[in-house]
């Protein structure tokens, strides 16, 4: 039975927290160049460093790049006992917006459908969506149709920081020192790469990012983005004839040079895809933004070569120099990182089933900060968070959901 729910004081400080977080507009951008990517971020980001030093953490920083690190100390009189971390990101996906925040309540859900936007008529359906019928009788957390909600991972930042609360306000609950990080930019797969892992000192850590109660996971996809540009030649349409050469039909032609039946909405489990994320596009030039994803090493590199001998087939039809694609590396799959170190996933799945939880271990079909610092030297795997229908207005997080995230740090904590 959980151990926040005895006491409402924590479930309050819990939704209170999570509240506030989601009002704070901290949307990531993928064509910034700088960490982090948007200055909107560091609103939140000193927001929480702030909230760390008034509940009791020591060594609280708040680096240059936006990165939170906070400690809460070990009260063991001989300290034998390995400092573990929990991290989260506090940036929000640029897939929908995410400015003007508007949090909704909704106590012992029925079931039913809920409109969200009683102008819009904007509903969240329980036929759509099947997935609500598993919280009837809890508090759902939602959007008002406008905005995503954000729990992607502003509910796992409420989580680890009102964990962190707990342990300080009742030292009888024995442990060692226990590391706490909060970083920009995981939605474009920047999150980790300035991460200081010497500085946060954990031996291991866990990431509170990922979504229904009970997941627990240690590997994910091999990920890159991709960036093609197709080179046009504008002229006057009136004297257009064998001169013009439109960049926006161009890109619609490469665009089917990809096989359809690859993409995020025809595959599942292990298969992997190439996601066309963004196109921009006029007569003079066109932009396509991909991601590529598979779980598989050797299919990855595959789909990477893939697409660069697409775009030079592409000018071997039309000329050199009229397609380019840069392909950046994002994250690894993390699992051959947890070779020998099965312990750290056995205690997270421990304290789960010491939560009345289930543990779901499966592969995630995404990835997280854990994944890049998992190969850079601190393994990293990924616990849920509880949030639902991440990066768009059908967002949505029980309430229940995080109490159980937090017993989970907690319950981790304690072994």
């Amino acid at each position: 039975m959980s151990i926040i729910e005895f006491n409402p004081l924590w479930k309050e400080k819990l939704l209170n927290r999570f509240l506030a977080y989601v009002k704070i507009y901290s949307t990531s951008d993928a064509e910034s160049e700088t960490t982090p990517s948007t200055p909107r971020q560091w609103d939140i980001a000193k927001y929480i460093a702030e909230e760390l030093k008034t509940i009791g953490l020591e060594d609280v920083s708040l680096d240059d790049n936006g990165y939170i690190m906070g400690y809460v100390p070990s009260n063991l009189e001989n300290n034998d006992r390995p400092a573990i971390g929990f991290i989260s990101h506090y940036d929000t996906s640029p897939d929908f917006s995410g400015e003007n925040v508007k949090p909704q309540i909704w106590e012992n859900y029925d079931g039913s459908d809920l409109v969200l936007n009683q102008t819009t008529g904007f509903t969240l359906s329980s036929s759509k969506f099947e997935s609500l019928k598993n919280y009837i009788g809890q508090t759902l957390i939602t959007t008002d149709g406008n905005t995503l909600l954000g729990a992607d991972d502003k509910a796992g930042c409420a989580e680890i920081v009102t964990a962190a609360e707990y342990l300080i306000a009742h030292p009888e609950i024995k442990h060692g020192r226990i590391a706490v990080g909060f970083t920009p930019d995981e939605e474009i797969g920047r999150g980790a790469h300035k991460f200081d892992v010497a500085k946060f000192g954990a031996e291991w850590a866990y990431t509170m990012d990922g979504s229904e109660v009970g997941e627990l996971e240690y590997e994910n996809f091999n990920a890159a983005g991709a960036v093609v540009k197709i080179h046009g030649l504008s002229v006057h349409p009136g004297y257009a004839y064998g001169k013009m050469v439109n960049a926006g039909l161009l890109a619609a032609e490469f665009i089917q040079m990809l096989p359809a039946d690859e993409t995020p909405a025809t595959t599942k489990g292990f298969d992997g895809f190439y996601h066309l994320m963004d196109i921009t596009a006029d007569i003079s030039e066109a932009k396509l933004q991909y991601i590529i994803r598979d779980h598989d090493e050797e299919k990855y590199e595959a789909r990477k070569k893939f697409m660069e001998e697409k775009v030079s087939e592409f000018n071997q039809k039309y000329g050199e120099g009229t397609a380019e694609v840069e392909i950046k590396e994002q994250y690894r799959n993390m699992k051959q990182q947890f070779e020998g170190k099965m312990h750290i996933i056995d205690l997270a799945a421990k304290a789960m089933k010491e939560a009345g939880i289930e543990p779901k271990i499966k592969a995630i079909r995404g990835g997280t900060d854990g994944a890049q610092l998992s190969y850079m030297g601190l393994p990293c795997p990924n616990i849920f968070a509880g949030g639902m229908n991440f990066h768009g207005p059908y967002e949505y997080v029980a309430l229940e959901s995080m109490e159980k995230a937090t017993e989970v740090i907690i319950n981790i904590v304690k072994a």
